[in-house]
């Protein structure tokens, strides 16, 4: 599979993309749960289901630069590495490459903060397109999209309240 070149963005570009989608959830699990479900690769297509696969391609422990495969919908396939992973409080990654020309830049950002019912997660998607299609695309589908984010939180939610009720009951 040909793969193409995504910036190698920072942090600072979660904030300042062209294009972003915030969306938000609370949980009623722990910080430390929910960490344990972004590590498991095989819970990503369960809540995310534009994801098919998620594959690490770093050992453990799981740190800044840690990097993985991400398989999507659409044949579409990320190398992602991570440019945060502070347990329990904030973890976020950026393409490297990409299967589709389409993207000039990409990143997202999971920021965790407790509450006293279990957690808030503020998941922050960001991105560059490449060319007037992949732009006139995304200011078009962006409604959409956004709408679609906020309904993985929701699936995610669902997924979590499952899954550890499972392992409490």
């Amino acid at each position: 599979m040909a793969m193409h070149p995504c910036e190698r963005v920072d942090l600072g570009f979660v904030d300042s993309a062209p294009y972003r989608f915030v969306s938000t959830v609370d949980l009623a699990i722990s910080p430390e749960q929910l960490f344990e479900v972004l590590a498991d690769e095989t819970s990503w297509p369960q809540w995310a289901s534009v994801i098919t696969k998620v594959t690490w391609t770093s050992p453990e422990p799981r740190g800044v630069g840690t990097t993985r495969t991400v398989d999507m919908r659409g044949g579409i396939t990320g190398h992602e590495e991570f440019l945060a992973w502070e347990p329990f409080t904030r973890m976020a990654f950026r393409f490297n490459s990409s299967s589709t020309g389409s993207i000039s830049a990409f990143a997202e950002d999971y920021r965790v903060v407790p509450t006293p019912t279990g957690c808030h997660l503020t998941w922050i998607m960001a991105m560059k397109p490449n060319g007037l299609a992949g732009r006139l695309g995304l200011f078009v589908g962006r409604p959409v999209m956004g709408r679609m984010f906020q309904s993985f939180l929701h699936k995610l939610r669902h997924y979590t309240d499952g899954r550890f009720a499972a392992a409490t009951g």
